[in-house]
């Protein structure tokens, strides 16, 4: 739901019982920065709203009933029947219904989204593919020189995610490409799903949500694709990716370094900034980190934070709970290659509980600590008389509109948020 609602123009038809978007939405919302709705509904979208009834019975003829409602209703350009746990269980075919309505014309796919299937990394991923087989379909390419799709952080699951997607498409148009973010306000919505095809190049910005995606387009569109498996933050990591990115799709190195030399300008014109605030509260400050997040945004964080801003790395906890050793080696070894540091003290842990005792066990009786999670990790932090930076999901103390943490800017913010924060939190003070 919170994929399909991250896309302007498109709907989500919900096939589940009452008071799962509501849910779903007080989630995705309030505990992912009280960010409002998206395009549709809030947690009032359209729902069959099933019961006994339809559990005993089925659900087909009044799931078909709503798509039908729905589409005289919104005025949208994409609607996406998502099965919930019940519907799920007892097999209805939404599959079959929304080939009905494609077959009368109306742009309508299907995914089965039922949450005994997974998690929200999975279901996105399933999203995706079931929009590129259902509704952009087969068609042939007409490659255009320069064009990429982004496929990197998962709406509403990176609380940043607006923001994020916004940086991620300006620094790439900066080196000269035209991009196609596919979500968000910076997405000209449907029609640039449907120009999917016509991309010179995939770009998939992540560890591993994505990988099957553009995986698909290369076999469905024979479209080639940059698996770049970490975030940029900072100067050194978004330089770095954007020469990747320029040697890939070829561009003009001139035009690559000119705009580079730009922003590290800029960055550096800031960045230096911090010296003499950290001259001055040198023993004051923390230096030993913590981190807690899923791959895709925490191993970015966490390589700006140790090998540019120069903290002392402790532990990470990567808690999106990908499934299969292959790909937890896969997560493991990117994230070693890119810090270091890290080695040995990365931990796959999608427990909650267990990651806050591994926290305290390690965190001790030290007053240097300052732990990058969420609001459970917060608590930790309180608890032991540390500090926190809130980045990570369920994040409920903290509003969030267009923040970013993400290329040359999120570096910036990423400073301002760490030492500011800790004014205002009263862990530092300067004597005046």
């Amino acid at each position: 739901m919170q994929t399909v609602q991250s896309i302007t123009g498109a709907i989500p038809v919900l096939h589940s019982g009452p008071g799962c978007s509501s849910r779903l939405f007080r989630f995705m919302s309030g505990e992912c920065g009280n960010q409002g709705e998206g395009f549709n509904g809030g947690g009032q979208v359209t729902s069959t709203n099933t019961t006994e009834t339809e559990v005993v019975f089925g659900g087909e003829t009044k799931l078909r009933k709503t798509v039908d409602s729905a589409l005289k209703i919104f005025d949208g350009d994409l609607y996406v029947i998502l099965s919930g746990c019940t519907t799920g269980i007892i097999g209805d075919d939404i599959d079959a219904i929304a080939s009905e309505f494609r077959d009368e014309g109306y742009p309508v796919v299907s995914a089965e989204t039922s949450g005994f299937k997974g998690n929200n990394y999975y279901g996105h991923e399933l999203i995706l593919k079931s929009i590129i087989n259902q509704f952009v379909g087969q068609v042939r390419p007409n490659v255009k020189k320069g064009l990429v799709n982004v496929f990197s952080v998962v709406p509403n699951q990176d609380p940043f995610w607006r923001s994020d997607l916004e940086e991620i498409k300006r620094i790439l148009t900066g080196i000269g490409l035209e991009v196609q973010i596919l979500f968000g306000n910076e997405s000209a919505g449907s029609s640039e799903w449907k120009n999917i095809p016509n991309a010179e190049f995939n770009l998939l910005l992540s560890p591993w949500v994505g990988k099957e995606t553009v995986e698909l387009l290369k076999e469905k569109y024979g479209t080639p694709y940059l698996h770049y498996p970490i975030l940029p933050v900072g100067g050194k990591a978004t330089s770095t990716f954007l020469r990747e990115v320029a040697r890939f799709a070829k561009l003009n190195p001139e035009k690559v370094e000119e705009f580079i030399r730009k922003e590290e300008k800029r960055f550096y014109y800031y960045f230096v900034g911090l010296a003499d605030f950290g001259t001055d509260l040198r023993g004051k400050l923390p230096s030993e980190l913590y981190a807690v997040g899923d791959a895709e945004y925490t191993l970015g964080a966490v390589n700006f934070l140790v090998n540019e801003l120069g903290l002392t790395h402790k532990k990470t906890f990567i808690n999106d709970d990908a499934q299969g050793e292959t790909l937890r080696k896969s997560i493991i070894a990117q994230a070693e290659k890119f810090v270091p540091a890290i080695k040995g003290n990365l931990f796959l842990e999608s427990d909650g509980e267990k990651i806050s005792r591994q926290l305290y066990e390690s965190i001790g009786n030290s007053k240097k600590a300052v732990i990058f999670g969420s609001t459970w990790e917060e608590i930790v932090a309180e608890r032991s008389g540390n500090y926190s930076v809130l980045f990570s999901m369920p994040l409920s103390n903290d509003l969030i509109l267009s923040r970013t943490f993400i290329g040359y800017n999120g570096g910036l913010h990423i400073i301002e948020e760490l030492y500011s924060g800790m004014f205002k939190a009263k862990k530092i003070k300067k004597e005046v």
